[in-house]
């Protein structure tokens, strides 16, 4: 797409509202575009219409109106979540109309230097993190997005001084054209989204949209470690920083010694970084970052490229890697119950992020799992399951799978919970059943492998009850 300046007098449709979507229609109306918005929830259920509405800006609630996309139409700016598939998209596409979405937008009116974060698992915590080291680097983050401000409040705000650091999706990534982040960071890739994106290839040419853009003067950050980063190297244009917990590595960031199969887990280790002159510096060492797990060490050694990419001394991390506690939903400590202790990682809505949770945790589990059914057969958990796990509580609309998969790898303990009632009570009770099959010493884990919408608006929410439940044991 253009700068949003280029639109003036043109007409510009917004499809779905939410603050992404509301911002958006006032970054282009304020550009002078004329703007439409449309979302097809009714309208007691679209809040901030009253606000655009005070501004001027036309917002037309409960359907798609017929009509809504005609020639005359310059671009559609979509709300990342809704899918390709919805008339309003596909006309636009057949009448070769642009459909962008916001981060398209910010981008154009950002004038300081994007830091881009996306990955199947992990990319909050990252994106956090790295505002964390930034700043305590002295230089001068603004985190945004997905987390914190819009972005195009944030982007419309931010000077060159400043960095802007962003977590990404790949429904944000498939609807960019122009965008270019000075450093781009692609965490790891795992089998999810398939309902939206309709295959896996689909999803990694969104995620490696990313760094489609870069010039050689920006910096891809890279998972040496995982399979599907690494076949994108060859089409990478920018400085190439990875990180591997596995390798060590000529220039990027690992462990010393490395995660190997000769080398026992108990092992001291240190975060190294090699530059480009060869020359060595130490981190951190393993045991004293601040979040536990090998995934987090994994997010750790992506933060510190990235920091180091955006300017930061490597001196200056040591610090903020230690203290770092982590953000909610993601593995939260809740509460120790009758010797058991409660974790909400209610964000894990794939196996790969459930996998990398029972993985972080050493004492038995009995897990709280299930939820939406987007056609996985979660068969790739058996090992973890066998290994990890005493105990599952399944609920939700994939609660048969789930418990399959548990019956498959050996386990005898498995509570399937009945969904007939409200959301809140069919956690609350998954909740109760897990704290009668846990022993002292136990952990209770909410770490559903699914997303939450067949119950709960959000993951947030699904957390929320998770942890109040847990309080009122």
């Amino acid at each position: 797409m253009n700068h949003p300046e280029m639109y003036k007098g043109r007409e510009v449709v917004v499809l779905g509202l939410a603050k992404s979507g509301v911002q958006v229609a006032k970054t282009m109306y304020e550009a002078g575009a004329n703007v439409i918005v449309n979302d097809k929830k009714d309208r007691e259920q679209c809040p901030e219409a009253s606000e655009l509405e005070a501004l001027g800006i036309s917002v037309l609630c409960g359907s798609h109106p017929e009509g809504l996309i005609h020639p005359g139409v310059s671009l559609l700016i979509k709300n990342p979540g809704i899918p390709y598939s919805v008339p309003p998209v596909q006309k636009a596409l057949e009448l070769g109309i642009e459909v962008v979405t916001e981060v398209e937008v910010a981008y154009h009116i950002c004038q300081a230097p994007i830091i881009g974060i996306t990955g199947s698992n992990g990319k909050t915590t990252t994106t956090t993190w790295v505002g964390k080291l930034l700043e305590a680097a002295g230089l001068h983050p603004i985190v945004a997005g997905n987390i914190g401000t819009p972005l195009c409040e944030a982007a419309a705000a931010a000077s060159p001084e400043d960095w802007m650091v962003v977590e990404l999706s790949s429904f944000q990534l498939k609807g960019t054209q122009d965008f270019r982040p000075a450093v781009g960071c692609l965490l790891n890739v795992a089998e999810t989204h398939l309902d939206y994106h309709g295959d896996m290839e689909d999803y990694v040419n969104s995620k490696a949209k990313l760094f489609a853009n870069q010039l050689e003067s920006d910096t891809a950050v890279l998972n040496f470690d995982d399979p599907v980063c690494r076949k994108l190297v060859p089409y990478v244009k920018s400085k190439l920083l990875p990180f591997s917990v596995t390798e060590t590595l000529v220039e990027g960031v690992y462990l010393d010694p490395p995660y190997a199969a000769d080398i026992p887990d108990h092992v001291s280790r240190t975060v190294i970084y090699r530059d480009t002159e060869g020359n060595s510096h130490e981190i951190v060492r393993v045991d004293e970052i601040g979040l536990p797990g090998r995934f987090n060490v994994e997010n750790a050694l992506a933060v510190i490229a990235i920091s180091i990419a955006a300017g930061a001394s490597p001196n200056m991390l040591a610090e903020p890697l230690k203290t770092f506690r982590g953000v909610e939903h993601r593995l939260e400590y809740v509460e120790v119950k009758n010797e058991v202790t409660y974790y909400n990682n209610s964000k894990a809505t794939n196996s790969k992020a459930t996998i990398m949770a029972l993985g972080a945790l050493d004492a038995p589990i009995i897990l709280i799992a299930g939820g939406l059914d987007r056609g996985s057969d979660y068969m790739e958990l058996i090992p973890s399951f066998k290994d990890k796990v005493k105990a599952v509580v399944a609920l939700g609309e994939t609660k048969e799978k789930i418990g399959r998969v548990a019956e498959l790898a050996g386990l005898t303990q498995i509570v399937l919970v009945d969904t007939e009632e409200d959301a809140a009570s069919v956690l609350r009770t998954a909740i109760q059943e897990a704290a009668r099959l846990a022993q002292p010493g136990d952990v209770v884990l909410l770490s559903p492998a699914c997303a939450s919408w067949d119950m709960f608006a959000s993951y947030e929410e699904r957390g929320r009850i998770f942890k109040e439940a847990v309080h009122n044991l």
